[in-house]
């Protein structure tokens, strides 16, 4: 496929809908390998959608995904999970970390899923925990711990296995704004540390700022900002 030796996602014409409600229409963009790309837009504009399809969440009812020659649209669900457990790392607005689970636990938990040890998937975890400032709480439960340390720890769970790409779901939605910055900050820096692309689905223009590239949507359409080409991600 053209652009493959730079681009981690290329979608084409990506078409969704839930019943009669038409969430995506003809979406067309590309993520290039290592680039930050915020994705912005009214609510309801099929943002979140849009990063459901591209993640092998959801599969569209029409278009392409591909990553890696490979066809997502195409490929079954376990397949599709198999990729979010290794190549892809997701983080939601509510990181979705397991209560009953210490927070090392919960990094380690994909690379446990991935067949390694505990006691390696831990070593790794708490290395995570440490680079985004929050190794003391390696021991701690989310009910021990604030908002915005637990999105922390569910960002530190995203990157523990250094995924090609991070699916970002207004990961600072719930949080103060310090809290916020918090962790787009570990976020920026984890991913451009370990050449990550990002897509980071968002409504507020601050947090949009952190991101390479700006893709607008509207009633499930890309308004600009939809493709890149080669020259632009040299």
């Amino acid at each position: 496929m053209t652009g493959q030796a730079v681009t981690s996602i290329d979608a084409r014409h990506i078409g969704m809908a839930y019943g009669q409600t038409v969430a995506l229409r003809d979406v067309s963009l590309s993520l290039g390998r290592g680039e930050i790309v915020a994705v912005t837009g009214a609510s309801g504009c099929g943002k979140s959608t849009l990063l459901h399809c591209l993640s092998g969440i959801l599969r569209p009812d029409q278009g392409e995904v591909w990553f890696q020659g490979r066809n997502l649209a195409a490929e079954s669900e376990q397949a599709r999970s198999r990729l979010r457990r290794t190549a892809f790392g997701v983080l939601f607005q509510f990181g979705q970390v397991v209560a009953e689970l210490t927070a090392i636990e919960n990094v380690a938990l994909p690379l446990q899923l991935g067949g390694r040890r505990y006691r390696d998937a831990a070593a790794i975890a708490r290395r995570r925990l440490e680079q985004l400032g929050i190794g003391e709480l390696s021991d701690k439960r989310p009910g021990e711990m604030s908002g915005g340390q637990q999105q922390r720890v569910a960002l530190a769970r995203a990157l523990v296995t250094e995924p090609d790409v991070l699916f970002a779901d207004e990961p600072t939605g719930a949080l103060d704004s310090l809290a916020g910055e918090q962790v787009l900050a570990g976020l920026v820096r984890l991913a451009r540390e370990q050449g990550t692309a990002v897509l980071l689905v968002t409504h507020d223009a601050q947090v949009a700022a952190y991101a390479d590239r700006e893709i607008t949507m509207r009633d499930g359409q890309v308004e600009f900002g939809g493709r890149i080409t080669v020259e632009e991600v040299r």
